[in-house]
């Protein structure tokens, strides 16, 4: 299964592994899964902390680099996964969430997350 990580499930994986749903832990584990993180994560990281969100501790680069240390693969913005936010419904208004379920609908992959907003838009979130 294709998994694409929302930018909390990014975090928590790499950063504070005990916050991991159990589901979640599972999922990231199984070797059958390819497991995605985008880079609309890794921007929403670099603007948040910035902006001097204390849920945004570590540097983007040290994200990035740890995901793929992990096995995360990359899976960048393309310009259909940009259009694609076009097509969504308003449910929820955070422009880098509304780009990570463009991807998951494009791609396809499940989208892993706690948000529960983001389960109005498709089959494909999968919520924690």
């Amino acid at each position: 299964m294709r998994i694409l990580l929302d930018t909390h499930i990014l975090l928590w994986a790499l950063v504070e592994p005990a916050k991991l749903p159990i589901k979640a832990r599972a999922l990231l584990e199984d070797d059958a899964n390819e497991v995605w993180f985008s880079a609309a994560s890794i921007w929403e990281i670099t603007i948040k902390a910035q902006a001097g969100r204390v849920d945004f501790p570590v540097s983007p680069d040290e994200i990035a680099a740890a995901a793929e240390e992990t096995g995360f693969a990359e899976l960048p913005v393309c310009a259909r996964h940009a259009a694609a936010v076009c097509t969504l419904p308003l449910h929820h208004r955070d422009p880098f969430d509304r780009l990570l379920i463009a991807q998951a609908i494009t791609e396809p992959a499940r989208l892993l997350t706690v948000d529960a907003a983001l389960g109005r838009y498709s089959e494909l979130v999968e919520m924690l």
